[in-house]
Order: structure tokens, then C-alpha cells, then sequence
């Protein structure tokens, strides 16, 4: 049985965490069809936006450690391949988190472009705890973290709430569960007001200019934003807009 299931709407790709048996822990199956998922999504000119969500009580679990301690041999997905992935794909990722979220789902969490969660869900570095450390997804989580916060999280391997994951700056934001559809869906139509190429050079911009000298950061952004006013794109933008009318790229 599939473990990951994708339904594409209109120009949104949702992809659902399936395994509520296993609490969508990262199997090497589940890792496997999600970074297939991904695939999919990075790659169909038809995909704007990708939601990424699950089914169940826990938006995923991290690591399978049934199958990390077994003898059956298996190839393990490249992190980069799945944490990694996110920043470097043009297109926005939007996590629609209905459930508790703990070790490695916290790295999921924290490389997706906006995450929303339902305020009962409950997040944790739990890793110390089975004598491991959060090593891979500290890649993805430090950046978004005070280091104070990211260095008590690790080390204690406590559960915290929703509202505490925004304030550490994890995910954006924590609504009851009837309000989650309603935020997601929020968040998806500002995204697909954008133009895909704005989206794109954007998140690029959030990629890489934190990286770079301010002089090096002033010249990368001043030819990136050349390139995009010179573009088809931001002519038909700035056409709509003084035409009081949406751009063609709106659904």
C-alpha cells in the first residue's frame, strides 16, 4: 500500500503522509515515495503551489526506529534529497500540519516556505532522549532559531506547544483545527497571486543573500532585480496593475 498520496487541484499539489499506523515516521518507503512525490511536484509546469500535510494524529514521527534497528539491509534517502530540497525548488511548499510533530518531522516542518499547525499539536527535539542527537534537521531548524532557544530544545528533548514552535520561529503560525483549512487556503491563494517567477526569484533571495558580504548582497540583488523587471512577467504585472485588473497568472 502507497504510504504518501498526492491529489492535484486546480494548480495545487497536495501531498498527504499516509502511514497513520506508523505515525508517518520516515520509513525508508514513506522517505522514498515523498521524495518521489516532490519529484513530481518540482517538475509539472502545471504545479504552482505544494501542500504538504498527513492523515492521522501526528504529522510525522521522524525516524522509523523498528527499521533503523533491524538486521533487513535498505537504502536510506539522501538528506539533501529531502530537507534540502526545499529551499532550492522554485516553487512554494506550504506544510499543513494537523498533528503532533517530533524529531525528524520537526526538520520537515521547520524546510518548508510556511507551515501552518492546528494549536494542539505538540513538537519536540526528542532525539537525546533514545541517545541520538537532532544532526541532520539542525541544517534546516538552527537557521530559523534564536540560538538560545534551538541550544534548551536540543539538549532537554522536551515537548512544546504549537504557539511555542511560532515563537521559536519553527513554523508561522498555530489555529484551532476549524481553522485550519481556512489558513492553509489563505496562505495558498496569497502564493498563487504571486507570479511564478517572482516566487522563484524570492525565494532565492531568502536563500542566499543571508550568506553573502552586504557589498556582494547589493550587487547579487541589484542584477537579480534587473533581470526581473526586464521580464515578460513583470511587464504583464505592472501592466495589470495600472489596469486594475489581475494578471494573468491569478487563478
Amino acid at each position: 500500500m502507497p504510504l504518501v498520496e498526492t491529489e492535484l487541484c486546480g494548480r495545487v499539489m497536495t501531498i498527504t503522509l499516509a502511514d497513520e499506523e506508523r505515525r508517518n515516521s520516515l520509513s525508508r518507503q514513506l522517505t522514498g515515495e515523498l521524495v518521489a512525490a516532490l519529484d513530481i511536484a518540482d517538475h509539472d509546469p502545471g504545479v504552482r503551489v505544494v501542500v504538504l500535510t498527513n492523515k492521522g494524529s501526528v504529522f510525522c514521527a521522524g525516524a522509523d526506529l523498528a527499521e533503523r534497528t533491524s538486521a533487513v539491509p535498505g537504502i536510506d534517502v539522501d538528506p539533501r534529497a529531502l530537507f534540502g530540497r526545499f529551499h532550492r525548488s522554485p516553487k512554494p511548499y506550504v506544510g499543513r500540519i494537523a498533528g503532533h510533530c517530533v524529531a525528524g518531522g520537526m526538520g520537515l516542518a521547520a524546510a518548508l516556505d510556511i507551515s501552518v499547525a492546528v494549536d494542539h499539536a505538540r513538537f519536540g527535539f526528542t532525539e537525546v532522549r533514545i541517545g541520538v542527537a537532532p544532526a541532520m534537521i539542525s541544517v534546516v531548524c538552527l537557521p530559523k532559531m534564536r540560538p538560545a532557544d534551538a541550544r534548551a530544545a536540543f539538549l532537554r528533548g522536551h515537548r512544546f506547544s504549537a504557539n511555542e514552535a511560532v515563537r521559536m520561529g519553527l513554523i508561522n503560525s498555530a489555529v484551532p483545527v476549524g481553522r485550519l483549512d481556512e489558513e492553509v487556503d489563505a496562505v495558498v491563494g496569497d502564493l498563487l497571486a504571486g507570479g511564478p517567477d517572482a516566487i522563484a526569484a524570492t525565494k532565492q533571495l531568502a536563500a542566499v543573500v543571508p550568506g553573502l558580504p552586504e557589498e556582494e548582497a547589493f550587487e547579487w540583488t541589484a542584477a537579480l532585480s534587473a533581470r526581473l523587471f526586464a521580464g515578460d512577467e513583470a511587464r504583464e504585472g505592472i501592466t495589470a496593475y495600472l489596469e486594475k485588473r489581475p494578471a494573468s497568472w491569478v487563478p
